[in-house]
């Protein structure tokens, strides 16, 4: 069979499942599933979504059969708080032979309510999962890949340089992931630590909002870089008494990300940050303001909880969880972040 007559799926139209969509028909048809009439419309009749230009070779179903019939290979890309249900609503239509490759970074608390977090409500590791672990426990489907990365839509729409990882402990899975998006400008680099490039892809988002609210203080490069580099160790250290080894963070879908999303404007997460930091607003406005979700705000409650649930340090996440929920003033985080009381550089390898 020819490689233009595979079919993949696509779970999701928005902005990045649609430029997901986009990279896959360079080289094969796409199907996109949504339940939506209007991005069923849009994609079927227009060819454009959400400012995006859809390519011929993909066609857009809401009927569930038809999707995991057409398609083995599928790409979830849905919000981490709507993942488990929207899994669950297609687990009876999936079978072992399917392989589901995911691009959410977030977390599940399956049956904890997010809202009860800032109640004080003690969690544990064992209440938060992943969206591989997810998959695990709503379907049949063993075969399970993630993509992560510095992924900005915007530019992989434009055709520019960029690259990302597909992270399975199935070598099948990661050589299917290739052939399915490597183009002469998108470059696919492979890990088989899937948890922990899922952890690390969740963690960016909470400092990604810092550094747009670093931009929006008018704060300089010296000040992004010290937001990085500690957003970095902070992130290692979670990772650390979550069990993941600090391999992950220092690759690609590791810094590599960070590094992308802590300076772009087009990210969701940074323009979150800047405009809570330049604008007289509280935080429900901020979010109706948002056209994308916003998903390290979701991130930074959950990792609240857990650091206090485990005591370990999380200050720029900590000091986020106060501006954003409880009315701290920015420029009063800042100045409890730069006199926190840490001095040593490079601590996250000890140990």
């Amino acid at each position: 069979m020819s490689k233009t007559k595979i079919t993949y799926g696509v779970m999701g139209a928005g902005v990045f499942g649609s430029v997901i969509a986009n990279l896959i028909s360079q080289n094969h048809k796409a199907l996109i599933f949504s339940q939506r009439e209007d991005a069923l419309k849009a994609i079927n009749i227009h060819k454009q979504i959400k400012g995006i230009q859809i390519q011929n070779n993909i066609t857009a179903t809401d009927d569930p059969a038809y999707f995991t019939e057409t398609c083995t290979v599928i790409f979830v890309l849905v919000r981490s708080k709507d993942f488990r249900s929207k899994i669950q609503n297609l687990s009876k239509f999936l079978t072992p032979a399917h392989i589901l490759i995911h691009g959410i970074k977030g977390f599940d608390l399956k049956d904890l309510n997010l809202d009860n977090l800032q109640e004080n409500k003690s969690i544990y590791r064992d209440d938060v999962f992943t969206m591989s672990d997810v998959i695990e426990q709503e379907t049949v489907v063993k075969r399970i890949g993630c993509i992560s990365g510095p992924n900005l839509a915007a530019e992989i729409n434009k055709g520019e340089l960029a690259a990302t990882v597909i992270a399975s402990k199935f070598n099948e899975v990661i050589a299917i992931g290739k052939r399915a998006l490597s183009a002469p400008n998108f470059k696919v680099f492979s890990n088989p630590d899937i948890k922990a490039v899922e952890l690390t892809g969740a963690l960016k988002n909470i400092m990604a909002i810092a550094a747009g609210a670093i931009d929006g203080l008018g704060y300089g490069y010296n000040a992004k870089a010290l937001l990085i580099s500690r957003g970095l160790s902070e992130m290692i250290w979670i990772g650390k008494t979550m069990g993941y080894s600090p391999n992950a963070f220092l690759g690609l879908a590791g810094i590599g990300d960070l590094i992308a999303t802590c300076s772009s404007p087009t990210s969701r997460n940074f323009t979150l940050g800047y405009q809570i930091a330049t604008e007289d607003t509280d935080f429900k406005k901020q979010e109706d303001y948002s056209k994308e979700v916003v998903e390290g705000v979701r991130t930074i409650q959950i990792i609240n909880a857990l650091a206090k649930t485990y005591t370990f340090r999380a200050p720029i996440t900590q000091t986020l969880y106060k501006i954003i929920f409880e009315k701290m003033p920015i420029k009063e985080g800042i100045d409890y972040l730069m006199h926190f009381p840490l001095h040593k550089d490079v601590d996250f390898l000890e140990g």
